[in-house]
């Protein structure tokens, strides 16, 4: 049985068409500095000091790799990496959905004030202006010696957009689930973690990936935190280190092998979550 297909017109069929040049012009634009890094990973340091428009690599260095490899400690920085952004994942998965849970369902005053300082931070960014006091902070709590400190703070400043799309999301679940689970003798925080937290599985993966990723890309808190020690440094504290071991010049092309071996994870992640990160997004956003 043929499919039924809608005719278009010749300005829709332009609109259509604009639309998808767009979509694919942004897309090569987001995609050409990673494509960059991986083909700029096979050449030689002299090919990519000269620069010019060339691609693809003259010659094709596998060296770079197996240098990146052993000059760069990259089984602790991998190690530290990985529990960097589980931690970060871990921490605001669970703030986040109880932070969004609380604003979507429990009445106190000042609760919408509250949340719109929330909302107003996700369109603020202090940038460094807060390191050398968070770095104090950590000092005075004796939390600068560890990783823990990194993972607090990208926790903390990063809880506004993920409040914002769990909040989204309970909104969309019927309240007389909590009425039931009330009648039933829950409190209000067992109906949390007993009704609403395990139906809030495609915003959760949202926030785990986005966590994970902000935790696994940081670097300039990782930088300023692991100056006085070397093997608590993450992979994009390391790999930065090593365009400095070439010979009088800057080793680009150990860096972008360290760079490919770095972003490798997160690229794999992404592909085998990608369908709930999108069911997440949509749903917490629209649904708020």
């Amino acid at each position: 049985m043929e499919k039924s297909r809608a005719i278009l017109s010749t300005n829709q069929k332009i609109g259509r068409g604009i639309i998808s040049f767009i979509t694919v012009l942004f897309s090569l634009l987001m995609l050409y500095p990673i494509i960059y890094i991986i083909l700029g990973s096979f050449k030689e340091n002299q090919e990519l000091l000269l620069g010019g428009a060339k691609l693809f690599p003259s010659k094709w260095v596998i060296e770079n790799y197996i240098q990146a490899w052993q000059t760069a400690n990259f089984s602790v920085y991998t190690k530290n990496s990985i529990f960097l952004g589980i931690g970060v994942m871990l921490l605001t998965v669970i703030t986040a959905t109880m932070a969004g849970y609380v604003f979507s369902r429990k009445k106190f005053k000042g609760k919408e004030f509250i949340y719109g300082i929330f909302l107003a931070f996700m369109f603020v960014n202090v940038g460094s202006v807060t390191l050398r006091p968070l770095f104090e902070l950590s000092v005075k709590l004796h939390l600068n010696k560890s990783l823990w400190s990194v993972i607090f703070i990208i926790t903390g400043t990063g809880q506004a957009t993920y409040i914002f799309l769990c909040r989204g999301f309970v909104n969309s679940i019927p309240k007389e689930l909590d009425e039931a689970a009330r009648i039933d003798g829950c409190t209000f925080f067992q109906t949390f973690y007993k009704i609403i937290f395990p139906l809030l599985k495609p915003i959760t993966s949202t926030v785990a990936l986005l966590s994970f990723r902000a935790g696994w890309n940081e670097y300039i808190l990782p930088l300023v935190f692991t100056m006085s020690n070397d093997s608590m440094r993450p992979l994009t504290v390391g790999v930065n280190m090593l365009k400095n071991n070439g010979d009088g010049a800057a080793a680009w092309n150990i860096m972008f092998a360290g760079a490919t071996l770095a972003i490798i994870p997160m690229i794999l992640i992404y592909l085998l979550f990608s369908k709930y990160f999108m069911q997440g997004t949509t749903a917490g956003a629209v649904k708020g």
